[in-house]
Protein backbone atom coordinates (compact mmCIF):
# COMPACT_ATOMS: atom_id res chain seq x y z
CA UNK A 1 0.00 0.00 0.00
CA UNK A 2 1.22 3.47 -0.82
CA UNK A 3 1.66 6.11 1.82
CA UNK A 4 1.31 9.87 1.45
CA UNK A 5 5.06 10.15 1.93
CA UNK A 6 5.74 7.76 -0.97
CA UNK A 7 3.26 9.59 -3.21
CA UNK A 8 4.86 12.93 -2.38
CA UNK A 9 8.32 11.51 -3.12
CA UNK A 10 7.06 10.17 -6.44
CA UNK A 11 5.66 13.55 -7.39
CA UNK A 12 8.91 15.25 -6.38
CA UNK A 13 10.82 12.88 -8.70
CA UNK A 14 8.75 13.90 -11.72
CA UNK A 15 9.74 16.84 -13.93
CA UNK A 16 8.09 20.21 -13.35
CA UNK A 17 5.53 19.46 -16.07
CA UNK A 18 4.07 15.98 -16.44
CA UNK A 19 0.95 14.24 -17.64
CA UNK A 20 -1.52 12.41 -15.46
CA UNK A 21 -0.48 9.22 -17.29
CA UNK A 22 3.14 9.74 -16.22
CA UNK A 23 2.04 10.24 -12.62
CA UNK A 24 -0.12 7.12 -12.67
CA UNK A 25 2.72 5.09 -14.23
CA UNK A 26 5.10 6.32 -11.53
CA UNK A 27 2.66 5.46 -8.73
CA UNK A 28 1.95 2.01 -10.15
CA UNK A 29 5.69 1.37 -10.43
CA UNK A 30 6.31 2.42 -6.82
CA UNK A 31 3.41 0.29 -5.59
CA UNK A 32 4.65 -2.80 -7.49
CA UNK A 33 8.17 -2.36 -6.11
CA UNK A 34 6.75 -2.08 -2.58
CA UNK A 35 4.70 -5.25 -3.12
CA UNK A 36 7.80 -7.06 -4.38
CA UNK A 37 9.82 -6.03 -1.34
CA UNK A 38 7.08 -7.29 0.98
CA UNK A 39 6.85 -10.58 -0.90
CA UNK A 40 10.61 -10.98 -0.76
CA UNK A 41 10.69 -10.25 2.97
CA UNK A 42 7.99 -12.91 3.45
CA UNK A 43 10.01 -15.48 1.52
CA UNK A 44 7.63 -15.51 -1.44
CA UNK A 45 10.36 -15.70 -4.06
CA UNK A 46 11.31 -17.97 -6.95
CA UNK A 47 14.94 -18.88 -7.52
CA UNK A 48 16.68 -18.02 -10.79
CA UNK A 49 17.11 -21.75 -11.40
CA UNK A 50 13.35 -22.38 -11.10
CA UNK A 51 12.54 -19.45 -13.37
CA UNK A 52 14.94 -20.76 -16.01
CA UNK A 53 13.25 -24.17 -15.80
CA UNK A 54 9.83 -22.56 -16.28
CA UNK A 55 11.06 -20.60 -19.31
CA UNK A 56 12.57 -23.73 -20.80
CA UNK A 57 9.18 -25.48 -20.50
CA UNK A 58 7.41 -22.58 -22.23
CA UNK A 59 9.78 -22.61 -25.17
CA UNK A 60 9.23 -26.29 -25.95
Amino acid sequence: MLTKRKVKQSIDNLPESFSIDELIDQLIFVEKVEEGIIQSNNGKVISNKDVKLMIDKWSK
